[in-house]
């Protein structure tokens, strides 16, 4: 049937349906963490993701309370993008043996996670008020506010310190 199953004929069809993308990917996420975070060596990476973590906690109550606002069940539907995203960050992880350019590899993967999400929460937005929805799009500018800020964080510890140990 191609990107989107059949069931898809509104843009709240459209709106929840993404819902249901981002609600796996958080719960993926959150599944994906922990082992970043025992690979990680540079303290202010391991702050961060562990910080991050229980950000993806909380990501994961908001969108339940948008399911909820909403009318709907929360319920993930299977997401190749962000199982692809962890897929090749786990197997790139796997294939670092320096400490240093893993600390940049896992820096380079969380990214790839961020801005994934970051697309989602940003589009869940814009529907949300374009449905009429402002109490659902103030909920989701919560998390995508978080979201880019983690973006940041990493870009400033990558930047700061992590890419220069792993080119040395």
């Amino acid at each position: 049937m191609g990107l989107f199953s059949a069931d898809i004929k509104t843009m709240d069809d459209l709106f929840v349906h993404t819902l249901q993308d981002i609600y796996y990917a958080e719960n993926q996420i959150l599944k994906s963490l922990p082992d970043m975070i025992e690979k990680a060596t540079d303290r202010d990476l391991v702050t961060g993701l562990k910080n991050h973590l229980g950000e993806t906690k909380n990501h994961i109550v908001r969108l339940e309370q948008v399911f909820k606002l909403h009318g709907k069940e929360p319920k993930g539907v299977d997401c190749p993008a962000i199982d692809g995203i962890i897929e090749e960050a786990e197997e790139l992880a796997g294939d670092v043996d320096d400490k240093e350019v893993l600390d940049a590899a896992i820096i380079a993967a969380a990214q790839a996670v961020e801005h994934y999400e970051i697309t989602r929460y940003g589009t869940l937005v814009a529907w949300a008020h374009q449905l009429g929805r402002d109490d659902c799009a103030a909920i989701l500018q919560k998390t995508l506010d978080e979201e880019k800020s983690a973006d940041k964080k990493l870009t400033t510890i990558a930047e700061s310190k992590v890419n220069r140990k792993a080119a040395s």
